[in-house]
């Protein structure tokens, strides 16, 4: 047979290599579509304890044959993981000196509403309840997106955009993703106000606006309270200072390493980003170092108590899970979305921000980020889309949960008072999310998509993933 077809020994041995190694690849990119699956169904169902299933491709990877452990391992401690502990330690030190306290009754003090005053009928006093729990849980949610440490998401999108696309010259930074995102973060805020007010309030804006006017017994007696616990406190001790002082710095640093607008400082203090890199995890890390006779800011013990470290685990589990996507998986599922090249690009922005709110009211936005943000970026390469245009608004829309107790820990926060039930929280959150899908294609197709070129497919996305 080798001899009617002409073809000789040497080129029937290069056939059969090739498809050797086309299968291998096959092999390899549904070994990688299981594991996804499997911790997607894990993900959503928590079966298991989020982080343990976050580590299954530390053992999953290496025997299917994906990657090596020691390739797998290397993803659980990245700069973006470190990033996160760095920021968080803060926290923990701001809660540990009370110091959010000081700051939350301070602002109520100087900020106090003037609300209407409710009759003694109890039905208006729970529904009035039901909004400001609503209010506080919302606000936590929304908030976060204004900066990259905020929520999770916006720590995997970082995470996964220096991996995915290593050329990107550092596009999304501190400075440029609060330029975006913070005035999103006052217009999503500012409607949901309006949502919230009309539902269990009322709509005599004019008669619930104000700032700093007490009339009524009830909000001078709570205004009494306030200014009470304030007092109480005393003056700011040396960890209150030291750790207000150190955010501050923090920020700072934060904000002018590179503002794009000017050269930051890290452009002349490194010569590389990998130095600066190491710079940026000393920088935040060393304020739990104390000398002299002062008291540490912060112990190893409270630290460890306070630190979500499942978050941390987390993370490194969706990096794991975008590395062994470059086997060939997320090129394929990428080829497989080139239809969408008919469909406007404000429309798929639209639709997936739609699936990804939808997909965090029953999984962990963090998780939820993972597993789409991969995904989304072979697809916008495969149809020529600057893929921040998808993965900018679909990691806000993971931080849009508002229907399901469940959905996000201030959710479950709130519920847990007694005062909601799931139907309230369904009611008013459904609108929360059409809301908050609506101002991130706002934003994304008006200022953001000048603020990052969105109407070009840029050099740094024409990259091929390692075979």
């Amino acid at each position: 047979l080798i001899t009617k077809r002409g073809l000789s020994a040497s080129t029937l041995l290069r056939n059969t290599l090739q498809l050797r190694d086309q299968s291998r690849l096959h092999v390899s990119e549904a070994a990688c579509a299981y594991v996804i699956a499997l911790m997607a169904v894990y993900w959503c169902t928590e079966v298991l304890p989020l982080a343990v299933t976050a580590l299954l491709p530390t053992i999953l990877f290496p025997v299917l044959g994906i990657m090596e452990s020691k390739e797998v391992c290397m993803q659980y401690l990245k700069d973006t993981n470190m990033l996160f502990v760095g920021g968080l330690m803060v926290a923990v030190a701001v809660e540990h000196w009370n110091l959010h306290k000081r700051i939350a009754l301070r602002v109520l003090n100087c900020c106090q509403m003037e609300l209407e005053e409710l009759s003694d009928v109890e039905e208006e006093t729970r529904r009035m309840s039901k909004g400001l729990l609503l209010s506080v849980c919302y606000a936590a949610s929304i908030g976060g997106i204004a900066t990259l440490t905020g929520t999770g998401p916006n720590l995997v999108l970082i995470g996964q955009m220096s991996q995915l696309f290593p050329q990107n010259g550092d596009v999304i930074n501190f400075a440029s993703w609060f330029a975006f995102a913070f005035p999103t973060m006052v217009l999503t805020l500012t409607l949901a106000w309006f949502w919230l007010q009309f539902l269990y309030v009322g709509c005599n804006l004019r008669k619930t606006w104000g700032c700093g006017a007490v009339q009524s017994q009830k909000e001078r007696a709570a205004y009494e309270v306030i200014r009470d616990e304030h007092s109480r406190l005393g003056p700011m001790s040396y960890g209150e200072f030291s750790v207000l002082a150190v955010f501050i710095l923090m920020v700072a640093l934060w904000f002018t390493r590179d503002p794009r607008f000017m050269d930051g400082w890290a452009t002349h203090m490194f010569n590389s980003k990998k130095e600066f890199h190491h710079s940026r995890r000393f920088g935040i890390c060393t304020h739990s170092v104390s000398r002299g006779p002062a008291p540490s800011l912060l112990t190893w013990q409270v630290t460890q108590k306070k630190m979500p470290w499942n978050i941390v685990l987390l993370l490194g589990g969706g990096f794991a899970l975008a590395k062994g996507s470059e086997s060939g998986l997320s090129r394929w599922l990428g080829d497989q979305m080139t239809p969408l090249h008919s469909i406007p690009p404000w429309a798929i922005a639209v639709i997936l921000c739609l699936l990804v709110a939808t997909f965090t009211e029953c999984a962990s936005n963090v998780a939820t980020a993972t597993l789409f943000l991969p995904i989304l970026a072979s697809m916008c390469q495969s149809i020529s889309l600057n893929p921040l245009y998808v993965m900018i608004p679909c990691t806000l829309s993971a931080s849009f949960a508002f229907m399901l107790p469940v959905a996000t820990p201030p959710n479950a926060i709130v519920f847990s008072s007694g005062f909601l039930k799931v139907s309230d929280m369904a009611k008013t959150g459904v609108v929360m999310n059409i809301i908050g899908i609506g101002c991130i294609s706002l934003a994304i197709n008006s200022w953001g998509r000048v603020m990052f070129s969105l109407d070009t497919f840029p050099s740094w996305a024409n990259v091929t993933a390692p075979v």
